[in-house]
C-alpha cells in the first residue's frame, strides 16, 4: 500500500470512530456563547437533582447519598457517549422501585451485600447494553407500544405513590404489592402522626404551587432547605419526626463490581428490565428535545450513552440510572446546549457531597415523600386510558393489562408482563387483516370496499378481494376463510372468477403462497378461475419460486384491476 493510499484511508477510518463518540461532533461546532447557558444549566440541574436523588435512593432502599452518586457520575458516563444534548440521567422512580422490589429477596437481609447487588444490577446494565448495541436491538423497542406505555406508567405511578404514603402518614407501611400496601396502610391509619402528616402536605403545597409560579427553577431544592431549617429551629426530631439521618461527605471510591454476574441469581432479568425501562423512557425525553432543537439523534448510539452512564454509577458503587422527561426538562428550560451541562451538574454535585451533606441530616423524611410524589404525578396519564376506551378498544385492553401487571405483580415483572402482551397483541392485530370485498363506485372505474360502500356496483359473476395487511403465517388462514365464506354468501354457482388485489399486502411469505395454492385449488372445485394483481415486485419473486404463476394465469406487473376486467 503506497503512502498516499494510507493516507487517505486512515482519515476514513478515524471518520468512523470518531462517529461513535458524540463529542466529537458537538465540541466541534461549539460557541462560547453558549457556555453561560451550560453552566446555569448544570448548577440547575444539580439543585434538581439533589433533593429527588435523596428520596429516589431511599424508595430504593440504598442510603441517600447512593443517588446522588448516581446523578453525579452518570451524568459524566452519558456526556462521552450519548447523542441527546439536552437528556438528563440519573435515578428515576421506576428503577428505584425495581430495585427496591427485586434485589431485597437477592440480599437475604444483608444490608452490605443489598448494595452490591444493586451495583451489580447497574454493572450488568451497562453489558447489556453493549450487547444490544453490537446486535443493533434498538429496533425490538418499537415492539412496545404507545398504549402499552400509558398503561405501564400509570401503574407504575400508583405503586410508587403507595410505597410513599407510609413515610407520609408516619407508619410503618409495608406489602408487596399495590393492593397489599394499600390493605396495610388502611389497617395503620389509626396510628398515622399528624405532625408527619403536616410536614409532608405543607411540603406538596409548597413544590406543587412553587412550580407553578415559578415553571423551571429548582422549587424541591427550596423546599428541601427550608424544611431543614424549620426542622432543626422547631426540634422536630426530637418530636418524633423521622428525618434523613447523617449522609456521610465525600466523594465515591471507584472500584469494579464485588460480586460476579453468576453469582446472583436473577441479575440479568433484572438488568435487563432496567435496560428496558431506561432505554423506552430515556429515547422518549430525547426524540423530544432533538426535535426541538433540531439536530438528529441516534436510537442506537443510546444504546452506547446508558451503558457508558451506568457503567459509571457502577464503579461509584451507584444503582441503574437512565434519562428522564422531568429532569431533561430542568435542564433545557435552564438554557442547556450541549451534555456540557451534564459535566457542571457533577461537578456541583462533587462539591455539595464535599461540603455541603452535614446541612441534610435533619431533612425529614416526608418531605422526600413529597418530593417523590409530587415528580410522579405525571406518570398518570388518565385522560390517556379514557381516550383509548373511547377510540380504540383494543388499545385501552393493551393499557390495562400493562397497568394491572404492575400493580398485581411489580415493576420489573409488570414491564416484562407489557412487553409481552405488546407482541401478543401485535400478533392479534396482524392475525385479523381486513379482507375488504370491492365494488365499482358508481360512474367511475375505481372500486372500494362494498361492505364499507354499499352503494358501490357488485360484478356479475366477478369476486374481487383486497388483503389489507402482507399475508403472512399468523393471518394467511383468515384471508382464506374470509374468501371461501363469501363465496358462500355470493352464491359460488353463479361465480367465475375471483380476482386478487396484493396491491395492499407490502410482504407475502411462504404461508401466504400456500394459501394461494389451497384458494386455487378450491376455486378450481367450483369451476373459478383466479387471477392476481398489484403484487409487489418481492411478492411476485416469491409466488414465481413456489409456483403460484403459472395457476394464476401471470404475474403483469403492469395488470390493473380495470385491464383485467375489460379482458373478461
Amino acid at each position: 500500500m503506497s503512502d498516499l493510499t494510507r493516507d487517505r484511508e486512515e482519515p476514513i477510518e478515524l471518520k468512523n470512530w470518531l462517529w461513535w463518540f458524540p463529542p466529537s461532533r458537538w465540541l466541534a461546532e461549539y460557541r462560547a456563547a453558549w457556555l453561560p447557558g451550560d453552566i446555569v444549566a448544570g448548577v440547575t440541574l444539580a439543585a434538581y437533582a439533589i433533593p429527588v436523588s435523596l428520596a429516589y435512593a431511599g424508595l430504593a432502599g440504598l442510603p441517600p447519598q447512593v443517588g446522588i452518586y448516581g446523578y453525579m457520575l452518570g451524568g459524566l458516563g452519558y456526556a462521552l457517549l450519548g447523542s441527546s444534548r439536552q437528556l438528563a440521567v440519573g435515578p428515576t422512580s421506576a428503577i428505584s422501585l425495581m430495585i427496591a422490589g427485586t434485589v431485597g429477596a437477592m440480599a437475604a437481609g444483608d444490608v452490605q451485600r443489598y448494595a452490591q447487588i444493586a451495583s451489580l444490577a447497574a454493572f450488568t446494565v451497562a453489558i447489556l447494553s453493549l450487547l444490544a448495541w453490537i446486535l443493533r436491538l434498538s429496533v425490538l423497542v418499537k415492539l412496545i407500544s404507545d398504549s402499552i406505555l400509558v398503561g405501564f406508567k400509570a401503574g407504575a405511578g400508583l405503586t410508587i405513590a403507595m410505597t410513599q404514603l407510609p413515610s407520609l402518614f408516619g407508619v410503618k407501611g409495608g406489602g408487596h404489592n399495590f393492593f397489599e400496601r394499600a390493605f396495610l396502610l388502611a389497617g395503620q391509619l389509626g396510628q398515622m402522626q399528624l405532625l408527619v402528616l403536616a410536614v409532608g402536605l405543607v411540603a406538596i403545597a409548597l413544590i406543587v404551587f412553587g412550580e407553578r409560579l415559578l415553571p423551571g427553577k429548582p422549587v424541591a431544592l427550596g423546599v428541601v432547605v427550608l424544611a431543614i431549617v424549620a426542622a432543626t429551629l422547631l426540634g422536630l426530631p426530637a418530636q418524633g419526626v423521622p428525618i434523613t439521618g447523617e449522609i456521610p461527605p465525600g466523594l465515591p471510591t471507584l472500584s469494579g463490581p464485588a460480586l460476579r454476574i453468576v453469582d446472583i441469581e436473577g441479575i440479568v432479568p433484572l438488568a435487563a428490565g432496567c435496560l428496558l425501562l431506561a432505554y423506552i423512557e430515556g429515547v422518549s425525553a430525547a426524540r423530544t428535545f432533538a426535535a426541538k432543537h433540531g439536530y438528529p439523534l441516534d436510537p442506537r448510539q443510546e444504546l452506547l450513552g446508558i451503558g457508558a452512564a451506568n457503567l459509571a454509577a457502577a464503579l461509584g458503587h451507584g444503582y441503574p440510572v437512565a434519562g428522564g422527561l422531568s429532569q431533561s426538562a430542568v435542564n433545557d428550560k435552564a438554557g442547556a446546549r450541549t451534555p456540557l451541562a451534564l459535566v457542571f451538574a457533577s461537578i456541583t454535585l462533587a462539591l455539595c457531597l464535599l461540603f455541603l451533606t452535614g446541612l441534610l441530616e435533619n431533612l425529614p423524611k416526608a418531605v422526600l415523600a413529597a418530593v417523590v410524589l409530587t415528580a410522579v404525578y405525571g406518570l398518570l396519564d388518565f385522560p390517556a386510558l379514557l381516550r383509548m376506551w373511547r377510540v380504540s378498544t383494543l388499545d385501552f385492553l393493551a393499557a390495562s393489562i400493562a397497568l394491572i401487571g404492575v400493580l398485581l405483580l411489580g415493576i420489573l415483572q409488570g414491564i416484562l408482563l407489557a412487553a409481552l402482551a405488546s407482541v401478543v397483541l401485535l400478533l392479534i392485530r396482524a392475525s385479523r387483516p381486513n379482507v375488504a370485498f370491492l365494488g365499482r363506485i358508481p360512474g367511475t372505474n375505481s372500486y372500494s370496499d362494498i361492505d364499507r360502500h354499499p352503494e358501490n356496483e357488485t360484478l356479475p359473476g366477478v369476486i374481487i378481494f383486497r388483503p389489507e395487511a402482507s399475508v403472512i403465517y399468523v393471518n394467511a388462514d383468515t384471508v382464506l376463510e374470509a374468501v371461501v365464506n363469501r363465496l358462500r354468501v355470493a352464491a359460488s354457482p353463479a361465480i367465475r372468477l375471483a380476482i386478487c388485489d396484493l396491491s395492499a399486502a407490502p410482504y407475502i411469505d411462504l404461508a401466504g403462497s400456500r394459501m394461494l395454492h389451497e384458494l386455487h385449488a378450491e376455486l378450481a372445485s367450483r369451476g373459478i378461475n383466479l387471477r392476481i394483481i398489484g403484487a409487489h415486485g418481492t411478492a411476485r419473486d416469491l409466488l414465481r419460486a413456489d409456483g403460484v404463476e403459472e395457476k394464476v394465469g401471470g404475474l403483469d406487473r403492469a395488470a390493473t384491476l380495470d385491464g383485467v376486467l375489460r379482458a373478461l
